[in-house]
């Protein structure tokens, strides 16, 4: 059996967008977000502070959210469900600004990895990781013990 880190790594490259689940007052809600991510299985997006699912991890920073890779029709299923804890950066960083601008196939910052007025960096870290690999699990899932 392949090893489930770098599998998950492999998954966590190759993805683009993260469905992140949240709940506030008003109920449950999903928002998809540009995701990167560091070898620990951290993943970070940058979002409008304003924006429903930012409000909501104010309040309850327990999260689930789901990296699909494969969604054609036909194709196996590959993918990651996530279960962490959401916390709010502050200030700019460089490194991520780097990273996720990269991610998206645009010119990298060139100082102090400046972000949109607003918008604010947030880190999600891990607690439970589930990956779907039907190529070689089938239906089953594995869990990545983290």
């Amino acid at each position: 059996m392949r090893d489930l880190r770098e599998l998950a790594k492999s998954i966590l490259d190759q993805g683009y967008l993260m469905s992140l689940g949240t709940a506030d007052d008003g109920g449950v809600w999903v928002s998809d977000v540009i995701y990167i991510h560091d070898d620990e299985f951290t993943l970070y997006w940058l979002s409008d502070a304003e924006a429903r699912h930012s409000k909501a991890v104010e309040k309850n920073p327990k999260v689930a959210a789901t990296i699909t890779v494969s969604n054609n029709a036909g194709e196996e299923n590959v993918g990651l469900q996530i279960e962490g804890v959401v916390q709010k950066l502050e200030g700019n960083n460089l490194g991520l600004a780097t990273k996720h601008c990269l991610k998206r196939k645009k010119a990298p910052p060139t100082k102090d990895g400046e972000v949109e007025e607003g918008d604010s960096w947030y880190r999600l870290r891990s607690t439970k990781i589930e990956i779907i690999y039907e190529p070689e699990f089938g239906f089953d899932k594995k869990a990545l013990e983290l």
